[in-house]
């Protein structure tokens, strides 16, 4: 059941119906829409929806399906059913060319894949199509359109006849024209004229008398006679009559084609619905993708569940204008059957009830609808809707009445599967009395375990509902910063009218004002400043919300790069590791050779005591050479690999783990490629090479020594990096002291993207917790604020930063960010 009887008028969907209508082809698409009707099965309507859907799909990806030549000949085909009567040459035409757009479709269906578009395959499956149709039409009519010669022997003969005679007639007149010009009577550039289907010379009028024969026509000064030349009258006629002879001939050839299609009229009829379907679908699909429409999850029970659903009238208004509209969520389910929805006025509380009836309507005529296809829509019996002014003059009714009458109706009809939208609960008469009975029927719709939406700004109708099971309370936000409404439904708690702010903005004046608050009471104006506090709070943690989500996930992008650095530094690490170790292979065969030498020297000089000395002071400079080779390069990558690490650890909220103690070496079994601290020089090596008790370590930047095994602790692979070697700390040490030196405790970033902007003032953050600065200054400008914005949302989430603030007014305002970090 629908009620009112003007429903679609009171919701839209009248214009919904013209806007649908205006992309059908032809007049039985047309025809379609305005019977488009509200459906309640489920497999109906699911069929009609995936239909639509599958068109849908179509339009958008398919640029080869018929949309030419979309004739109507329905009327045509009726006529024909009776004996004797036949279709004119253009209907012939019409429904050769619509047949072939049948043929076309039925064709685009079958080469395509058998698992797309099921439902509309199904729906062309029932279609019959007929070659001797179209072999019957090709038989007398030619590609353009018109009758053959060779339709009927009798055509061809009379058309022959007509064509011999009206060259005749032809070559005779151009004869008498040319005399005519010749004795005066015409001018010159004078040509023959057609006038009521005869060959006649234009004449002027002076001289019309001067060429015997039939006028037939003057011009619209009269200046211009138009003259059938007597000597061509009954040539004139003679072809007259055959054009005659011709007609009855087409006529005859007609009837006998129609006659000859009779039986198949019954299949072509259906043949035409079934094109007249197509449009109609095809029609709902367009205006499905031109209000950004899609099918729901459809389930077979009432209450449904929307996302981001919007009014589609009210969609295409606004984007006329560029405005958006705000989407709206709303559900409704077994524990929260009626929605009451409170808040200001002009708050969006009438188009959030409109957009459920219009939009649960047209889902239920077979329309796809704006809103995200995740959500779920049920199934309604019946919708009652109640909205706007009925109040008649002729049935002495009243606002109130009407109102009241439609309450009558609602109570009499509602059932558990029915839909009710009342707009203005309760209002029209005096306000106790019209909130009691508003509560009490509220109470008995309840009771009835109907479904419906419903607006009030009745406060005895938010109390009900906040302890009425089944029903839940609504409300459209307001900014009360602003002062203007947000357009946004939230379920859950009442919302406020705001009356009295709206009158203060308007201006009201304020004795005014408090007088109405005390007229009031207490108890009411708390009541209604608490709903605006907890609408204010819970704004403020929203925002709250999403700033912190937008903040974690930039910290999680910043995290990935830095993992993403730190395993391209240790595959630099392999590499520079793998090529130290080839190093040390060539130096220590360098080594060897030089020890060779020595020896080979002590031998020959027969161990002499200064030779010795000198031969050792050889091999001293030696390992000193050695040992001066040593780059910065490792330095460099230990430095970037443990800032890496510190960040991370810092994004990840974790402290640095503390380092195992050592175990002394000769306590552990060692093998090639472990981690030890050399205990004489207090740094990390790893182990080349182990000859029994000497052991053979790398150490610094591609330093190598032997040393004893009980010189040694084992240690882990992450201590590695962490202890100072030999000319280790002083090369450190300096690279600190000279980033000081370079560091400038001010950046300027104006004019920079929002992302290079921040990764320009994490370096700086950076940079500044390694020098040691704590009171840092950047320079962003005003402008709109959001470089501001979007730099103290990064310094804010970072736990090294203890505050930040705007510079001093005399010495640049809001334009420079001062920022103090916590070390």
């Amino acid at each position: 059941m629908i009620y009112p009887a003007n429903f679609e008028i009171k919701t839209g969907f009248d214009q919904v119906r013209d806007l649908v209508k205006e992309h059908c082809l032809f007049a039985p698409g047309r025809q379609k829409v305005d019977e488009m009707r509200f459906i309640t099965g489920y497999e109906p309507l699911k069929t009609l929806l995936e239909q639509t859907a599958e068109f849908k799909e179509i339009s958008l990806f398919e640029e080869n399906f018929p949309v030419d030549n979309y004739h109507d000949l329905t009327p045509g085909l009726k006529k024909a059913r009776v004996e004797g009567t036949y279709l004119e040459t253009e209907e012939v035409w019409d429904l050769r060319r619509s047949l072939e757009t049948i043929k076309a479709i039925m064709r685009f269906f079958k080469n395509t894949p058998a698992e797309k578009y099921a439902k509309l395959k199904k729906l062309a499956g029932d279609v019959k199509y007929y070659s001797y149709v179209d072999e019957r039409i090709d038989a007398i009519l030619s590609k353009h359109g018109k009758i053959r010669d060779n339709a009927s022997p009798e055509l061809r003969h009379i058309r022959g006849e007509i064509g011999q005679k009206q060259a005749s007639a032809g070559k005779r007149l151009q004869s008498m024209l040319k005399k005519a010009i010749d004795e005066g009577y015409v001018d010159k550039d004078t040509a023959i004229s057609i006038r009521n289907g005869r060959q006649v010379i234009p004449v002027p009028a002076s001289n019309k008398r001067k060429i015997a024969g039939i006028v037939h026509d003057e011009s619209a000064t009269g200046r211009t006679a138009y003259v059938e030349p007597a000597e061509l009258v009954e040539l004139n006629n003679e072809i007259r009559e055959l054009e005659i002879a011709e007609i009855r001939e087409i006529v005859k050839i007609l009837i006998a084609f129609t006659a000859a299609i009779r039986p198949y009229i019954d299949d072509l009829l259906a043949s035409y619905d079934f094109l007249g379907t197509i449009d109609f679908i095809r029609a709902k699909a367009l205006f499905a993708l031109r209000i950004n429409a899609g099918m729901p999850a459809l389930v077979n029970s009432a209450g449904f569940r929307w996302k981001q659903a919007v009014h589609p009238l009210l969609y295409l208004h606004h984007r006329k204008e560029n405005k958006e509209v705000v989407p709206l969520d709303i559900y409704l389910d077994e524990k929260s059957r009626i929605l009451l929805i409170s808040g200001p006025n002009a708050g969006g509380k009438s188009v959030c009830l409109k957009t459920v009836g219009l939009v649960q309507y047209m889902l239920q005529c077979g329309l796809l609808v704006p809103m995200v296809e995740s959500s779920e829509t049920g199934i309604f019996s019946d919708i009652l809707i109640d909205i706007g002014d009925e109040q008649s003059i002729e049935n002495d009714l009243s606002t109130y009445s009407s109102h009241l009458l439609n309450m009558k109706n609602f109570l009499r009809n509602a059932s558990p599967l029915s839909l009710i939208l009342i707009d203005e609960f309760g209002t029209g008469t005096e306000p106790q009395i019209g909130g009691a009975i508003a509560e009490a029927i509220l109470e008995s719709l309840n009771n009835k375990q109907t479904y419906g939406v419903i607006t009030t700004h009745y406060s005895n109708l938010k109390h009900f509902a906040s302890g009425a099971p089944g029903i839940a309370n609504g409300a459209m936000m307001f900014d009360t910063g602003k002062m203007k409404p947000l357009f946004k439904l939230e379920i859950g708690k009442p919302g406020s009218s705001f009356a009295i702010d709206i009158a203060r903005q308007i201006g009201l004046p304020e004795e005014i004002l408090k007088n109405a608050a005390e007229k009031a009471g207490e108890d009411h104006i708390n009541f209604d400043r608490h709903l605006r506090e907890i609408i204010r709070d819970k704004r403020y943690w929203e925002e709250k919300r999403d700033r912190i989500r937008t903040s974690e996930k930039r910290l999680t992008a910043m995290l990935d790069q830095y993992e993403e650095e730190l395993s391209q530094t240790r595959k630099m690490r392999k590499e520079i590791l793998e090529n130290a170790r080839l190093e040390a292979e060539r130096m220590l065969s360098n080594t060897n050779r030089e020890i060779e030498k020595t020896i080979r020297v002590i031998r020959e000089s027969q161990a002499d005591k200064e030779q010795t000395k000198e031969s050792r002071k050889d091999l001293d400079s030696f390992k000193a050479s050695l040992l001066a080779k040593e780059t910065p390069a490792d330095v460099k990558l230990e430095a970037k690999l443990g800032e890496i690490q510190k960040n991370a650890r810092k994004f990840r909220n974790e402290k640095p783990e503390p380092l195992p103690a050592a175990v002394p070496a000769e306590n552990l079994p060692l093998q090639s490629g472990d981690r030890v601290r050399i205990l004489s020089l207090n740094t990390a090596g790893e182990i080349l090479e182990i000859n029994g008790d000497n052991v053979l370590v790398t150490y610094g930047e591609s330093m190598i020594t032997s040393v004893k095994r009980n010189n040694l602790e084992k240690i882990p692979f992450n201590t590695l990096t962490t202890l100072p070697g030999p000319g280790r700390a002083a090369r450190f040490d300096w690279s600190i002291s000279q980033r000081k030196l370079n560091f400038k405790s001010e950046i300027d970033i104006r004019g920079k993207r929002g992302e290079e902007a921040v990764e320009i003032v994490r370096n700086f953050i950076d940079d500044a917790t390694v020098v040691g600065v704590s009171e840092l200054r950047i320079l962003h400008g005003k402008g709109n604020g959001i470089l501001k914005s979007l730099v103290r949302e990064y310094l804010n989430a970072l736990d090294v930063v203890r505050s930040c603030k705007d510079e001093h007014v005399e010495r640049g305002g809001s334009g420079i960010t001062v920022v103090i970090l916590d070390f």
